[in-house]
């Protein structure tokens, strides 16, 4: 991988502004649409726990929806090696156009799925099944397109014009937050519930034809054909990304140097902040939807200065620096909306401390029709899904669980008896509009979407440098989607989990600071700019 310097080669990239901008264009739309597919399960998953999961425990079963969610993450870097290998093989094109049918035929099938109280146990397993299908499509979408845009752009923009495709994941989560808060306001609670919540994903099929149109439009990659016209094309993709040396380097330092702190900036900026507005402070969901939505239109802009900014001084340093920041931030920013948005839980937890001692607690992160709850599982549910911090304390003798609330002691469970202590407390079920602070709340939000586009911004161009012609729709999908799939996409399940284990409402924040630093750390020393590679090799 060399510098790139002027040859005749260069002229293959000698494409016409017009179709630069068409190609930029229908491959944005295709992601766009795809992404909006992929965030609506995101968005509802607090929803489906309630749709698809055995009833007992709320705590569980949204742990359960985030792991269904995580699935579809988890299967995308397989989806990168099935889909990258063909892209490599037969074409960038065609290949991300078979991605796109697959996913949007899965997100319309879950908009039809019958859910656990019409068919039992049946219904999260077709939802996982479909969920499997979105992530495989999702391991190949993204690779093609960045490959397909990069591979059309001039050497010295290739970082603009790849972040003007990356505001795509962004501008897909904001409009699956308007069609699910249009269908929300218009229908009542009851409406949306009993089959509101399918119209999201049913108009994923106008979506769908409308995208595959415009794909069908274009031509292969430049850089793709002159590969194959010379015979250079690689005859084992998967060989040579993962098994040859240099590249089975590149593609590990890619997946640890960049893409797993990427990852997690991403989703803890996006996702996790709007799960804690809406589970931890009781914000209602239109309000927490505007106020996110709000924060990613105002950043979307800062996804392209970014890719710009990298072709002038480099991609990777932007990367890290977005990585490191946010690490050292996210602590308080999270605090930050904890005291804009619900002052008065902040209050309470801080004049009420509370404490549950047990023995008997389980972790629950799948329930299923048999699991059973002890005395403490459910005080901790409670708890947890009430946005309270809590210590855990040794079992009292003769007692399941013993919780003190402030001055009220608990002895066993009975949920009546906690709603009315936390009640007799003083504590705020809701946030109080007259109390909520939401233009600091934007602004915090806001922030975590800059870092999301430091990050995000510059790493398509900056995977497609990092390798060679022949296996690069491979080499690059496979980190990028561990990194994404598995560091990012994992988040909210981990973070969850880790709050409700530990009993701290910000717990789950270490999750993404410790992934993000180990970036910094390894992007630093391994990893080397890439902004005046040649992407002709």
């Amino acid at each position: 991988m060399s510098v790139a310097t002027p040859t005749a080669d260069s002229s293959i990239l000698q494409v016409s502004p017009q179709e630069e901008r068409k190609v930029i264009f229908a491959s944005s739309l295709g992601t766009v649409f795809e992404w909006y597919d992929f965030y609506l399960y995101a968005t509802l998953a607090p929803f489906f726990a309630a749709l698809f999961f055995p009833k007992g425990n709320d705590t569980a079963a949204l742990l359960s929806a985030f792991a269904t969610y995580a699935a579809g993450f988890l299967v995308r870097p397989f989806g990168a090696l099935v889909f990258g290998r063909l892209g490599d093989l037969v074409g960038r094109k065609y290949t991300f156009m078979v991605t796109i049918i697959v996913m949007g035929a899965s997100t319309v099938l879950v908009g039809c799925l019958p859910t656990y109280a019409s068919i039992g146990v049946l219904a999260p397993i077709l939802l996982v099944s479909l969920r499997l299908l979105q992530g495989l499509a999702l391991g190949g979408e993204y690779g093609g397109a960045a490959t397909y845009v990069a591979e059309h752009a001039p050497e010295r923009r290739r970082g603009y014009a790849t972040s003007r495709m990356q505001t795509t994941a962004t501008l897909g989560f904001f409009l699956s937050l308007l069609v699910i808060g249009l269908c929300r306001a218009k229908m009542s609670e009851d409406v949306f519930k009993a089959w509101g919540w399918r119209v999201p994903f049913l108009v994923s099929l106008v979506l769908l034809v409308f995208s595959v149109y415009m794909r069908l439009k274009l031509n292969e990659s430049p850089v793709f054909q002159a590969m194959k016209s010379q015979g250079k094309r690689s005859k084992a993709p998967l060989r040579e990304s993962f098994i040859h040396y240099p590249n089975n380097k590149y593609v590990l330092l890619a997946l640890f140097g960049a893409t797993a702190g990427q990852g997690v900036v991403w989703y803890t900026g996006q996702f996790y902040a709007l799960f804690f507005l809406t589970i931890t402070l009781k914000l209602g969901y239109l309000a927490a939807y505007a106020l996110v939505g709000a924060a990613l239109l105002a950043g979307t802009p800062f996804f392209v200065f970014f890719g710009g900014l990298s072709d002038r001084i480099g991609r990777l340093k932007i990367i890290l620096a977005g990585c490191l920041i946010a690490a050292l931030t996210y602590f308080p920013l999270f605090k930050g909306l904890t005291h804009a948005i619900n002052p008065a839980l902040e209050d309470f937890q801080n004049s009420h401390p509370v404490s549950v001692a047990a023995t008997d607690c389980h972790f629950h992160v799948f329930v299923l029709p048999g699991t059973k709850f002890t005395d403490c599982d459910k005080a901790k549910d409670f708890l947890t899904k009430s946005g309270l911090s809590f210590t855990s304390q040794p079992a009292e003798a003769g007692q399941t669980v013993t919780t003190r609330i402030g001055n009220t002691t608990l002895n066993g469970w009975k949920e009546d008896d906690y709603k009315a202590a936390l009640k007799t407390e003083g504590y705020p079920a809701a946030p109080d509009p007259a109390r909520t602070n939401y233009l600091l709340a934007f602004f915090i939000l806001w922030i975590m979407v800059i870092y999301v586009t430091m990050v995000y911004g510059p790493i398509a161009a900056f995977l497609v440098e990092l390798f060679p012609t022949r296996i690069r729709y491979t080499s690059m999908s496979f980190p990028y989607h561990i990194g994404n799939g598995w560091f990012g996409g994992m988040l909210p399940l981990l973070a969850t989990a880790m709050v409700a284990r530990a009993g701290n409402i910000y717990y789950g924040l270490w999750y993404p600071v410790i992934v993000a630093i180990l970036t910094v750390i390894i992007g630093a020393l391994f990893l080397r700019e890439t902004k005046d590679r040649s992407i002709l090799e």
